[in-house]
């Protein structure tokens, strides 16, 4: 196997020369014809790859440096910390299975605070990057990795389980539950054994897909929304949550925001007002997880339309939950009327975003530009049911 050839002592020389060797896509080919000269094709290749991979797998792992990864098993992996919070949870049990492992990102994090872990998975390659990256960093006697078929097999003994199912088939993205792989009530099924169960879900799932007596957590990562958590026996502690995480610094640091509810759906719309003196634009996994109203009532804020994520508010109020601008200007939505009002504000650059509008932000942005000194962002929405544009300070707060 090439991947045990990267584990030698000669493969891991070739990778540390050819770390600060590779610094783009114009050095891959002369780095290639380098390597073959010292190695097979298929070594030169897996030494490349792996270097290509480790420099675009920083955004997810600080130590993305001493791993091993394939490009699809990168691209399914959990970012280090989304599932340093998952494990927060499940660290509490003395030994959990990663089930569906991968290259054993969640694995990584359960060993970090303290947990045994079993690690399966039906691909030999993942379950051999998934010891090899356990063993770099330190945690090779805490994490135990193996080949199974869980279609076929129960999952090993343990206090709880985490499954992260395959949720693609080929380059095609997978969105029934039911065709996952292990299927998501073939997961669910693991609870008549092993009760403590938590399950990685695409952020899009829809509610009526997941069982009733679960908790339905929605993860975001610095404004972007990743996955949905299904955590299910004795790991409920509420019906729905929404949990926000902002990366601090390049370290791998995280900052954690969550609110949860009891509710089991959505309950009825806010008080409506005109936009105010400052617009708020609440996390997406606020929004996903029906918590709009939840976040107005604890800001004393208002929305602008009852079916768009947008509040406002007369005052500020501090919240990891949600951006906020300060509101200069707004108008009922009449391109000629709004580009008239910009150039009063002395407008350069304009940056436009939108919810509820059928328009083109690109396109817009280009005719709202001024030739003025000052940015300014224009927010196409509705108010009360009407279009509208919101004319904000650039300075999200």
């Amino acid at each position: 196997m090439t991947f045990s050839w990267l584990l030698t002592s000669t493969g891991q020389a070739v990778l540390a020369e050819l770390t600060p060797r590779l610094t783009g896509e114009a050095t891959v080919l002369p780095e290639l014809e380098r390597l073959r000269r010292l190695c097979t094709p298929e070594q030169a290749r897996a030494a490349v790859e792996t270097v290509q991979l480790r420099q675009r797998a920083r955004a997810k792992f600080s130590q993305a440096e001493r791993l091993y990864f394939t490009r699809e098993a990168l691209e399914q992996a959990s970012a280090a910390s989304v599932a340093a919070h998952r494990a927060t949870r499940l660290g509490r049990y003395r030994q959990v299975a990663d089930l569906c492992c991968g290259i054993g990102g969640d694995a990584l994090a359960l060993a970090t605070v303290g947990t045994m872990v079993t690690a399966v998975d039906r691909d030999p390659l993942r379950v051999a990057m998934c010891q090899a990256n356990a063993e770099a960093l330190g945690f090779g006697a805490q994490v135990s990795a193996r080949v199974g078929d869980l279609l076929a097999s129960p999952p090993p003994d343990a206090e709880a389980l985490f499954c992260d199912p395959g949720r693609r088939r080929g380059d095609r993205r997978l969105k029934d539950v039911d065709a996952y792989e292990p299927p998501l009530n073939h997961v669910l099924g693991w609870q008549s054994v092993t009760p403590a169960l938590a399950i990685k879900l695409a952020p899009g799932v829809p509610r009526e897909a997941l069982p009733g007596d679960a908790e339905v957590e929605l993860v975001s990562l610095d404004g972007e929304l990743k996955e949905t958590t299904l955590w299910c026996g004795p790991l409920v502690s509420t019906r729905r949550r929404a949990t926000v995480l902002h990366h601090l610094d390049a370290t791998g640091g995280y900052q954690v925001a969550t609110r949860s509810t009891e509710h089991p759906s959505p309950p009825p719309g806010h008080r409506l007002t005109p936009p105010a003196t400052w617009l708020y634009e609440p996390d997406p996994a606020i929004i996903r997880a029906g918590m709009v109203t939840d976040l107005a009532v604890e800001l004393d804020a208002a929305q602008l339309d009852p079916q768009i994520a947008y509040l406002t508010a007369p005052v500020h109020m501090p919240t990891p939950l949600a951006r906020a601008w300060r509101i200069l200007a707004w108008l009922p939505f009449q391109l000629k009327a709004l580009r008239a009002h910009l150039r009063t504000l002395d407008a350069g650059e304009v940056t436009v975003k939108k919810r509820g509008s059928p328009l083109d932000t690109d396109q817009l942005a280009r005719q709202l530009r001024g030739p003025g000194q000052r940015a300014l962002v224009v927010v196409l929405t509705r108010v009360a049911g009407r279009p509208a544009a919101i004319i904000c300070d650039p300075l999200q707060v």
